[in-house]
């Protein structure tokens, strides 16, 4: 396994990070702990959850899958070994605490505490807010518009409270998830000038099909040391191929949910990924572990998130860490990509 920091800190994370949000939706609870046994006897040490998991997140299953890691912590006393991730949900989801500002004193109160309880901890190693309370692009969205109306809670504010938690000891290091690079320079420059605690990662979205990361906030992460963490790094599984010739296997996230992921299957998607199969083809590289590996190995990358419903599925992510992109394969990756720019965004 391959370890870097996390931001400035002393903490070394696998840069191979286990994802859960299929945990108490698509994967029982003894599933779940099968893949945190594997992983971790793997060498990943870093876990990324949030309170809404499972997804598509429901207020029926809100909270499960932190419940499902609280559980395994407790049945193996081992929340030492892990360097463990969680996110508050941003506003919107109208059944977590009313649905609108959901950063302010009380609301980040109440969803740290929470989230404690279901993880059964008294501290969240990276405390991450999942998307912005602020109108802006995130979760695919393009052409921003502006609206001087918009009212959140400040950054500093914010801050200021999270602050609060990591002196308790409740939060060790914070991050932010779905930022832009204006949200991320804000929370920096605040940080430095007033001296609070300082976002340490980036959780959005990287992969083959949607590399918008690198125009503006890839130089950001690399100067600033405040790395990404790369979730769909597989493109909601369809960067393994399975999907191909519209093909659609049974219990797959596109069979069972397919309204809530549309990200992936925009025009020209299936005619970019036909292309990067057929690289991945040529050199004799499975996939999925090209696909992974083309992440893990960005300079501004931190860890790349993977999630798995199967041991199957989980085995070949992981053993991506020691597959070997040649620079030949990394041009043909890259010719792909100037004839077809992020298909996915």
């Amino acid at each position: 396994m391959n370890y870097k920091k996390l931001g400035n800190t002393d903490l070394k994370v696998s840069t191979i990070c286990l994802g859960t949000m299929t945990w108490g939706e698509q994967n029982s609870q003894e599933e779940a702990f099968e893949q945190m046994n594997y992983a971790l006897n793997c060498g990943i040490n870093f876990f990324d959850a949030a309170e809404i998991y499972p997804s598509p997140c429901k207020k029926e299953t809100y909270g499960d899958t932190e419940k499902i890691i609280g559980n395994w912590f407790n049945q193996n006393k081992n929340r030492d070994k892990v360097i463990l991730a969680s996110k508050i949900a941003g506003p919107g989801l109208p059944w977590i605490r009313g649905g609108s500002q959901n950063f302010s004193e009380q609301k980040i109160e109440s969803a740290l505490h929470d989230s404690l309880k279901r993880l059964q901890t008294d501290y969240i190693d990276l405390y991450q807010l999942h998307w912005p309370e602020r109108k802006t692009n995130f979760f695919g969205k393009l052409n921003y518009t502006h609206k001087e109306e918009d009212s959140w809670n400040d950054f500093e504010k914010i801050l200021v409270i999270l602050e609060k938690y990591i002196k308790q000891g409740k939060i060790r290091y914070v991050g932010l998830s779905n930022e832009t690079p204006w949200g991320l320079l804000k929370f920096l420059e605040i940080s430095k000038i007033k001296k609070l605690p300082r976002m340490m990662s980036v959780q959005n979205p990287y992969s083959l099909l949607c590399r918008t990361y690198e125009i503006g906030l890839s130089e950001i992460s690399i100067r600033e040391k405040s790395g990404l963490l790369a979730y769909s790094p597989l493109a909601g599984g369809f960067l393994t191929g399975k999907y191909r010739n519209n093909n659609l296997p049974k219990n797959s996230r596109q069979k069972l949910f397919a309204e809530y992921y549309t990200r992936y299957s925009k025009p020209r998607a299936s005619t970019v990924i036909d292309e990067y199969y057929n690289v991945a083809k040529k050199f004799d590289i499975n996939f999925a572990q090209m696909s992974i590996k083309f992440c893990e190995i960005q300079k501004f990358l931190t860890s790349v998130i993977i999630g798995a419903t199967t041991m199957e599925q989980l085995k070949i992510n992981i053993e991506s860490v020691n597959v070997n992109l040649e620079d030949e394969v990394l041009k043909e990756i890259n010719n792909v990509q100037l004839k077809y720019p992020n298909p996915c965004p």
